[in-house]
């Protein structure tokens, strides 16, 4: 069947059922829908503010009752949408996309500002099926640390653990997240890492499982226009991060190493350095 015919790539308009504040930039939206309710770990969707733009957006929340999406406010669509109110709809198109494999052992999740949001799905089915997990959650300061509650909440079920690092030291240990995953991995060996944040940690963290011999899988984050390959604007490298991706493992990325971590593409599909 044709990408354009899909029951996913359909518009579907949605109401907002409920909203909570992440952090002082940071908010979720609530809503309800069937094939959502059925996304894995790591897809994606597009969702439509009426009169400014479709984004893309990861999946925060996935479950059959409601689903959600986290949004930090950061230019005119998301800016548009953190102005919703309880009540209010959105078009979505989705879910989109390639998501988390789970495999078996001891994990670790390595989380960094709003990226840590596209996660939770995955730490959710992580504990369902009761794996080791260490989560270690970073961010510039203790102010954007976010789902840490929602973390501290979920992996005591495993006897799992989370670790925090910000930049300023207000929380947890003073540095970047990828030293504080170097001290564990000199310490313990992991059978999967997984990851999302800024794209330039991501490198450092596939830098990190290639030395210590330890799979990786990142969602990645890019500027799509159409979701389902066509456009090109989330090209890196060979790939399209909208139907190869959104999550990606070391073993794909380590083939466009000269892209990733460094370019994004603008709007005009030219190299952009991060």
């Amino acid at each position: 069947m044709s990408a354009y015919l899909t029951a996913a790539n359909r518009l579907r308009i949605v109401k907002i059922e409920d909203i909570q504040q992440e952090t002082p930039t940071v908010k979720s939206f609530t809503f309800k829908d069937d094939l959502c309710s059925k996304a894995k770990p790591g897809q994606f969707i597009m969702v439509w503010i009426p009169d400014v733009d479709e984004v893309p957006m990861s999946l925060s929340g996935i479950s059959p009752h409601a689903c959600s999406i986290s949004v930090k406010k950061v230019g005119e669509a998301t800016k548009t949408l953190h102005q919703r109110k309880i009540g209010d709809y959105i078009g979505i198109r989705g879910p989109f996309g390639n998501g988390f494999r789970i495999g078996k052992g001891k994990v670790m999740v390595v989380g960094g500002g709003t990226g840590t949001t596209a996660l939770m799905p995955l730490v959710g089915s992580l504990v369902e099926e009761n794996f080791k997990v260490t989560f270690l959650l970073g961010a510039k300061t203790k102010n954007e640390l976010v789902s840490r509650d929602r973390i501290q909440a979920l992996l005591p079920k495993v006897a799992g653990r989370i670790d925090v690092a910000t930049e300023d030291g207000s929380c947890g240990s003073e540095g970047v997240i990828t030293d504080l995953a170097e001290k564990y991995l000199n310490n313990e060996e992991f059978d999967m890492i997984y990851t999302c944040g800024p794209e330039r940690m991501m490198y450092k963290m596939l830098l990190l499982s290639e030395r210590f011999q330890t799979p990786l899988q990142a969602s990645l984050e890019r500027l799509m226009r159409c979701a389902i390959g066509i456009c090109g604007t989330c090209v890196i490298g060979k790939f399209r991060v909208c139907r190869d991706g959104p999550v990606f493992t070391g073993e794909q990325l380590s083939k466009v190493k000269e892209e990733f971590g460094h370019f994004k593409r603008a709007f005009n599909g030219r190299k952009v350095k991060l």
